[in-house]
């Protein structure tokens, strides 16, 4: 994104957004692919999914009142977009920080996965009910139609039995014919394009996209998910924060500096503060400040918000910029101090384990 703010028309005006709008917007859709891909719907039933979801919820109503009381809200859509900027989670970011650690199927690892879902999918309906440009009502008809549809192909896998395809697929998904990644593109762009004629932002898409492909990904699922993270994270996605890094009005943070860390701040408080409260009985406080720090973490859903609100008119593009300037800074700071703190966490573990077991029968113990 940095890079994107260099070469854009802010900085050294070399290219802008428009040069790279249909690899951004695949970048995009890459990267809530990945997410929708790691969420298991059913996950969102169990006790951590409705924890998550009241966390949500309150955060939205603390995210109203902000807005209400410190943002713009000339209209109810002004408002709306206020309210859900500040209760997003970049679950496309964390997931793979978690990964790369070791943590993600750990306890910690679970609830943060839990409530990232919540946090992308959630403002991502929202979205498409109250910012989209047909009434509520309609949108509702349209997100309920777009709903059967994902579970129809959901569904389809189970009830289609073609073992000569499946043979033909599994016979063609390495090499040059890598079917499976294909079929995997078609999808993508084919909920893209449906999401988009409904009316709806194309991240629903990309992430419903996700959930769909992991009920139906045939053949060697390891080796296509290790395939999908190469084109996604080496090819697409950076395209995408690059072109939002081009698109951003530096000037507006240059003028108004102290903008973006305060919404990191009410970000942080609106976002974060529910996830302390609602899992203070099932986490230790260690991990749970850590859940709330990943899970203020915000990016992706925040930069299509803002792009919508304000080609609506619904937000500023000060406010807009301020906001994506605080979910750079979001990305930059809380994973890191989450990392820290767990990484304190397993060093102290490890001095524990060192001083009960120590050398024993005169063996010396080289670290």
């Amino acid at each position: 994104m940095l890079g994107g703010v260099v070469i854009g028309p802010e900085l050294l005006d070399v290219a802008g957004p428009d040069d790279v709008v249909l690899l951004s917007d695949l970048g995009m859709g890459f990267l809530f692919l990945l997410a929708g891909y790691e969420l298991e719907p059913s996950v969102l039933r169990e006790r951590e999914g409705r924890r998550a979801g009241g966390a949500w919820l309150t955060s939205l109503l603390l995210g109203a009142l902000v807005a209400f009381l410190l943002l713009e809200h000339d209209t109810v859509h002004a408002l709306a977009a206020g309210a859900i900027a500040l209760t997003t989670t970049a679950l496309g970011i964390v997931l793979p920080i978690l990964r790369d650690a070791g943590r993600l199927g750990t306890r910690l690892g679970r609830t943060v996965l839990v409530n990232g879902a919540v946090g992308e999918l959630a403002p991502i309906v929202a979205m498409a009910l109250l910012l989209g440009t047909r009434q509520t009502g309609a949108a509702a008809v349209l997100l309920v139609l777009f709903g059967a549809v994902a579970i129809g192909l959901s569904a389809l896998p189970a009830r289609v039995h073609a073992p000569a395809g499946l043979r033909l697929l599994e016979a063609s998904e390495h090499g040059t014919g890598q079917s499976t990644l294909r079929l995997t593109v078609l999808l993508l762009v084919s909920l893209l394009a449906t999401a988009a004629a409904m009316g709806f932002d194309a991240v629903l898409g990309a992430f419903v996209g996700g959930m769909v492909l992991r009920r139906w990904a045939p053949g060697d699922v390891r080796r296509l998910e290790e395939k999908l993270d190469v084109v996604a994270w080496g090819i697409f996605i950076p395209v995408f924060f690059v072109s939002s890094g081009m698109g951003l009005d530096v000037d507006s943070i240059v003028a108004a500096p102290a903008l973006p860390v305060l919404l990191l701040v009410l970000m942080l408080l609106v976002r974060g503060g529910p996830v302390l409260f609602f899992f203070r009985r099932d986490l230790p406080a260690r991990e749970r400040v850590q859940t709330a720090l990943y899970s203020a973490t915000a990016l992706p859903v925040l930069v299509a918000l803002t792009e919508l609100a304000v080609d609506d008119g619904a937000m500023s593009s000060r406010t807009g910029t301020a906001l994506v300037g605080a979910g750079v800074l979001s990305v930059i700071i809380l994973p890191m101090v989450a990392s820290r703190l767990g990484r304190d966490r397993d060093d102290a573990a490890l001095a524990a384990d060192r001083r009960t077991d120590g050398p024993q029968d005169g063996v010396v113990e080289t670290v």
